[in-house]
């Protein structure tokens, strides 16, 4: 019979907007974590794509498995980017798939934790831009022409959020959260996850 309706108990597909998280070898488990729970914490289930240029297993910074989402080539479009940090990141950076992903995405909203740094100013996007980020990393930053280095800041510079590494990671996914779904939705995730930073 054709025009049936599905059971009300149907998952229904996720039609919001979409958040490409780029993972790789060597990620750091506790950045894309917080990325991650503070995305479904605002936007459901389906509001969060990891994505790498395989779906092949990948091993995180701390040994855990896990696998990507989507291929770059299958990624819905994004309407915003999170990059976690981590030991790979260095590696990650010099992908030249990665690199014209993030590329052809530098004006969306985007936050990034740590040495995820890395991935945009490889890609050539940090140019011009006030940054955040490691206090460790800031000779490295130097070299992607910035307006400015803040080290161990988290700085937002119009659509762009770069966090110190680790939980303040936080900072770089609310602020995410906060374009796509309204700063008292990232608060309130905030508050669920033990932490109360000011939001910009």
């Amino acid at each position: 019979m054709t025009g049936e309706t599905p059971p009300a108990d149907a998952p229904q597909e996720y039609t919001g907007p979409v958040v490409a998280i780029p993972v790789y070898a060597g990620v750091s488990e506790l950045e894309l974590g917080v990325m991650v729970s503070v995305l479904r914490l605002c936007g459901g289930e389906g509001c969060v794509r990891t994505v790498n240029r395989s779906r092949a297993s990948i091993v995180t910074a701390g040994g855990l498995v896990s696998t990507p989402h989507v291929l770059f080539a299958a990624l819905p479009e994004p309407a915003a980017l999170l990059i976690p940090g981590g030991p790979g990141a260095a590696k990650a950076a010099r992908d030249p798939l990665l690199q014209g992903f993030l590329r052809a995405h530098a004006a969306l909203t985007t936050g990034t934790g740590g040495s995820g740094l890395l991935l945009p100013g490889e890609a050539g996007t940090l140019d011009g831009r006030v940054l955040g980020g490691p206090a460790e990393l800031a000779d490295t930053l130097w070299g992607f022409t910035p307006a400015d280095v803040r080290p161990g800041e988290v700085v937002t510079d119009g659509a762009l959020c770069s966090a110190p590494a680790g939980f303040a990671a936080l900072h770089a996914a609310l602020h995410v959260a906060s374009a796509l779904w309204g700063e008292q939705a990232a608060r309130d995730a905030a508050a669920r996850l033990g932490g109360s930073p000011l939001l910009g």
